[in-house]
C-alpha cells in the first residue's frame, strides 16, 4: 500500500496539503469538519484559477459556530455545502479527508486550521490505494448530494 504518515509534531502539514494542492490537475473534493486556513484558501483559489473543480462539505455547526470560517467563504470562492451528522442537527459531519484527481486521498486528525498546523498534535495520511480511494468518493458524493448548498 502507498501510505505516507505526515504528523504535526514533525512537520508542517498545511505546507503539504498545499504542495498536494498546487499539484492537483483536475478535481479536488473534501469533507472538513473544521476548515479556516487562509493559507489552504488561498491554495484551493489557485486551484480553482487553473480550472480544478473543488467542492467542499462543511460541518454545519462549525460553520455557524466560526466567524472565521465563514469570512474565509464569504467572497464565493468555490463551492460548499453545509451538513450534520446522522442524527441531524446537534450530530456532527465529522470527517476530515480530501480526494484529488481521484489519485489522492488525505485523511486523519487534522483539521483545516492555523491552530491544527502550530498548537495540535494532529496527523494526516497520504494514500495512493484506488480502492481505498474508490470507498472515499462514494462517501463524498453521498455526503454532496445531501448536504445543503450555503
Amino acid at each position: 500500500m502507498n501510505v505516507e504518515a505526515l504528523l504535526t509534531r514533525e512537520q508542517s502539514v498545511s505546507e503539504m496539503i498545499e504542495r498536494l494542492i498546487r499539484a492537483a490537475n483536475t478535481s479536488f473534493d473534501a469533507a472538513l469538519y473544521r476548515f479556516n486556513s487562509q493559507q489552504l484558501a488561498d491554495a484551493l483559489d489557485e486551484a480553482t484559477a487553473r480550472g480544478v473543480r473543488i467542492r467542499l462539505v462543511l460541518d454545519q455547526g462549525r460553520y455557524e459556530e466560526s466567524q472565521a470560517t465563514r469570512q474565509l467563504l464569504s467572497k464565493d470562492r468555490f463551492p460548499f455545502r453545509l451538513s450534520h451528522g446522522r442524527d441531524g442537527e446537534g450530530s456532527k459531519m465529522h470527517h476530515k479527508f480530501a480526494l484529488l484527481d481521484d489519485a489522492v486521498l488525505l485523511t486523519g486528525s487534522y483539521n483545516w486550521t492555523r491552530g491544527s498546523d502550530e498548537q495540535n498534535y494532529e496527523n494526516l495520511l497520504v494514500l495512493r490505494e484506488p480502492a481505498v480511494i474508490k470507498t472515499y468518493r462514494r462517501e463524498f458524493e453521498a455526503l454532496w448530494k445531501d448536504a445543503q448548498p450555503v
